[in-house]
């Protein structure tokens, strides 16, 4: 039988005093205190002198890393690993956050775990008029949502009207500082909402194929003038058939981080096994022994 909350129990802060609404939430309240803690003694003086030194700085490579490292594990259908994966996410983020905490003792800019969270909460809150009658997100709720693509809309609407994030362009929503094969994505996602699409898969692929024959005429008038001007457009052409393709991946429904995170792990286990067994056949990787080592590549494939 499917277990039902009580909504009002996350509409109010709560403090200092913990009230779960069931035992679940209960134990993870008291898992969460632990980590807390856990972090406070590794900050402190006395504790551990690599967590001292981190600053929120110096571990944003550590949380691209470990994000990346829990979407591969999810990708696996992994589930043991995926549980290790996403707790090193979290303590990231929590421990960033803990850094900022730290801060704000110190007079610095900073915010409480405890604001962060509430903050959080009363987001989700505004952003689920659908959900919570008590949500403000309710002046923009004008209709009914019915599937995923109304409540997307909905929550647009929400940021702009009621959270007063109105931007000149809906695209400035993609933060810049995202790798630019994600970016991409998340700009035609963006501009899909606008409707701004093709309605179907077809003038989406007939682009790719477009895009590549502007390549191949790019990358002739480099060979022919060698010059940075050629060059330039050589790579402009080249990214545009970047772009192209992952639009052509968003229309299929396949993300394109996803799907190049398995190319690159494909390519790894059989250019590995390539090697291995150049090895054990006295073959060199020279591209004079080409021939052999796709012999090998095609093993690898079959295996």
């Amino acid at each position: 039988m499917e277990k039902t909350f009580d909504k009002n129990s996350v509409l109010d802060r709560r403090g200092t005093e913990v009230r779960a609404s069931d035992e679940d939430s209960a134990k993870t309240a008291a898992a969460f205190c632990r980590l807390y803690e856990l972090i406070r003694i590794l900050r402190a003086p006395g504790g551990c002198p690599w967590d001292r030194e981190q600053t929120p700085l110096t571990m944003r490579r550590d949380l691209i890393e470990e994000v990346f490292e829990a979407v591969d594990a999810i990708s696996s259908c992994d589930a043991a690993h995926a549980k290790e994966e996403l707790g090193d996410v979290f303590l990231n983020t929590t421990m960033m956050s803990y850094m900022f905490r730290q801060e704000l003792d110190k007079g610095g800019e900073g915010w409480t775990l405890e604001e962060e969270l509430n903050e959080l909460v009363e987001k989700l809150i505004r952003r689920h008029p659908h959900v919570f009658e008590q949500s403000e997100g309710k002046v923009v709720a004008t209709a009914p949502v019915n599937n995923s693509q109304e409540v997307l809309a909905q929550w647009d609407k929400i940021k702009e009207k009621v959270e007063g994030r109105e931007q000149k362009s809906i695209l400035d929503e993609v933060p810049q500082g995202f790798p630019p094969l994600l970016r991409a994505y998340k700009m035609q996602k963006k501009a899909a909402k606008k409707g701004f699409d093709w309605p179907s898969l077809e003038p989406t692929r007939a682009k790719i194929l477009e895009e590549l024959k502007e390549v191949d005429e790019a990358a002739a008038d480099f060979n022919a003038d060698n010059s940075q001007a050629k060059q330039l457009h050589l790579e402009e052409e080249v990214g545009d058939l970047f772009f192209a393709a992952v639009n052509y991946a968003r229309k299929l429904g396949v993300d394109p981080e996803v799907a190049l995170n398995s190319a690159n792990k494909k390519f790894y286990k059989r250019f590995s096994y390539v090697e291995e067994q150049c090895a054990k056949n006295g073959v060199e990787m020279v591209q004079e022994n080409l021939d052999k080592m796709d012999e090998f590549w095609n093993q690898a494939k079959r295996n």
